[in-house]
């Protein structure tokens, strides 16, 4: 078991590494392979509740893999442990303790946070002015956590000069790909975030699971889990309200951009007892994309009798009355939620906000059932 990574291993993996960049192969949680290392023996893989997009098996010794399903395989080397011997091919590394942390997966801030992990990272893909997570904005204020590039442009002398970690990506990456080469080139390994991909809301905040394995606050993530199962399950098992409820915003161009049926919003009203105005939604279609852009006659002709509309304030901020909703389409006007006064806007910060779906869902049925002013996430224009 005491056999240490040589400088001969480190450059066959990163050979290696570079020779399969771009050629990843998706894995199947049901058959993954937990035999990965004459020298590791399993005891037991985590618990989850809702995620399905990845797993962890854990190994005597404090040993743990990692896989991800459409990403890859990781192994969480404990601090002062050796990287065990014969490992499986294909599998990536990732000595404990993981620090300065290149965080470019936006939504996997607010999990650091509720981890109580936000010491690991110490480079961030957003500016200060673009963090609404109040944490992650002083952090950067007071230079504990520095802006290093965008997904698409890292700023990759700044990430090397203090020996960067590991860089966590969100999906957007494989659009550039020679970004994630040059940062595996550098010995940097990268992270792919799916927490997007799960089919059930929670199944999202569930990842904060993930990272509080990598950062070794795994009692604090699974807190914050409950937390935000607590705040689902007292809201829902209940009859439905009967409602139907219409998500989304206006762009720059006048059209009405809504989430696809698929989309976990859609599946979050679902949850709070209402019905998603748009039944089916981009059903069938092969894109990756979450939303669909529609004309305002044809977005008006599905929605017009939706009980409740609900704008999304992430793209061009917060609206403070329906006469700013009215100014963005006249064909508004004629919506059975305004005449009926069920108009409500989203917090700039809800997309940021991953770790309150919990929070968010409980916030829907509380519109629905008429008790707003407990309400977190959103509010009604007057």
């Amino acid at each position: 078991m005491k056999k240490k990574l040589t400088a001969v291993g480190l450059w066959m993996g990163l050979l290696f590494m570079l020779a399969s960049c771009g050629t990843r192969q998706g894995t199947d949680i049901e058959t993954r392979d937990r035999d990965i290392s004459p020298e590791l023996s399993f005891d037991h893989s985590m618990e989850l509740s809702y995620a399905e997009e990845f797993a962890v098996d854990y190994y005597e010794e404090g040993y743990a893999l990692i896989t991800i399903v459409q990403d890859g395989r990781y192994l969480l080397v404990p601090e002062g442990k050796d990287i065990p011997s014969g490992l499986d091919a294909g599998i990536t590394v990732l000595q404990q303790p993981l620090e300065r942390i290149y965080l470019s997966a936006s939504a996997v801030m607010d999990m650091f946070v509720a981890a109580q992990a936000l010491e690991a990272l110490r480079f961030s893909s957003l500016k200060t002015d673009s963090w609404y997570i109040t944490e992650a904005r002083e952090a950067m204020e007071r230079e504990e956590i520095l802006y290093a590039g965008s997904y698409a442009a890292p700023d990759y002398e700044r990430i090397l000069s203090e020996s960067c970690g590991l860089a966590i990506e969100n999906t957007m990456i494989y659009h550039t790909p020679e970004v994630r080469e040059q940062l595996e080139k550098f010995g940097i390994p990268v992270l792919v975030d799916y927490s997007s991909y799960e089919a059930e809301p929670l199944g999202r905040t569930e990842w904060v699971k993930l990272y509080g394995l990598l950062t070794g606050r795994e009692e604090e993530a699974q807190a914050a889990f409950e937390k935000q199962k607590e705040a689902f399950l007292a809201v829902s098992g209940g009859e439905p309200f009967g409602k139907t409820v219409a998500f989304f915003y206006i762009t720059t161009n006048g059209e009405a951009n809504v989430r696809k049926s698929s989309d976990y919003l859609p599946k979050m009203i679902e949850l709070a007892g209402g019905s998603y105005v748009f039944a089916d939604l981009g059903d069938g279609e092969d894109s990756a994309s979450s939303t669909v852009t529609m004309q305002m006659e044809e977005f008006y002709a599905a929605a017009r009798d939706a009980d409740y509309i609900i704008y999304n304030s992430t793209i061009d901020g917060e609206l403070s009355a329906v006469e700013e909703l009215l100014a963005k389409s006249s064909l508004l006007e004629n919506f059975k939620a305004v005449q009926e006064g069920n108009v409500f806007c989203t917090t700039k910060n809800i997309y940021q906000s991953s770790m309150e779906l919990g929070t968010i869902i409980s916030d829907i049925h509380k519109m629905l059932a008429g008790q707003e002013s407990e309400m977190t996430y959103l509010y009604r224009l007057e």
